[in-house]
C-alpha cells in the first residue's frame, strides 16, 4: 500500500488538483479579459461531502452504526471527476467580454493561499507518518 493510497492523502491530492485545474482556468480567463466576447470559465466547486463518501468507500472504514444524524455513511455519492461551472458575471464591456480583472486576481489568490494549506497538510502528514516509522 502506498502514502497516495491513505484516505487522507487521496482526498489532498484530489484538492490540489482541483485547485490546479482552477488556477489554468483563471488564468486564461485573465489571458482573454480583453478578448471580444469571451466569457469566464470555472470549475464546479469540489464538494467534500462526496469526496469523502467517496474516499471511504474505497477503504475497508465502515461506522457500524448510525447512532447519531450527522453521522457518515460511508456510502459513495458521486465520482471526483471536475466539471466546468458557468457564473454569469453582473457587469458586461461594450465588447461583450464579462471578465473582471480584479475578481479573477482575488481567486486566484485564494487559491494559493489554499494550495499552500493542501501541500502543508500533505507534508505534515508525510512528517508524522515517518515519525511512526521512526525515520522521522
Amino acid at each position: 500500500m502506498s502514502v497516495s493510497d491513505l484516505p487522507l492523502f487521496s482526498m489532498l491530492k484530489t484538492r490540489i488538483r482541483w485547485l490546479e485545474q482552477r488556477q489554468k482556468l483563471l488564468s486564461d480567463n485573465v489571458a482573454n479579459a480583453n478578448t471580444q466576447r469571451y466569457r469566464p470559465r470555472h470549475l464546479k466547486q469540489l464538494d467534500f461531502n462526496a469526496e469523502l463518501d467517496a474516499t471511504t468507500a474505497q477503504t475497508s472504514v465502515r461506522l457500524a452504526a448510525a447512532t447519531q444524524p450527522g453521522h457518515f455513511t460511508g456510502a459513495s455519492t458521486g465520482n471526483t471527476s471536475f466539471h466546468q461551472a458557468s457564473h454569469g458575471s453582473f457587469e458586461m464591456k461594450p465588447s461583450g467580454n464579462t471578465i473582471m480583472r480584479e475578481e479573477e486576481m482575488m481567486k486566484v489568490a485564494q487559491i494559493q493561499m489554499d494550495h499552500q494549506t493542501a501541500t502543508s497538510l500533505y507534508a505534515r502528514g508525510l512528517g508524522m507518518i515517518k515519525t511512526l516509522l521512526g525515520t522521522g
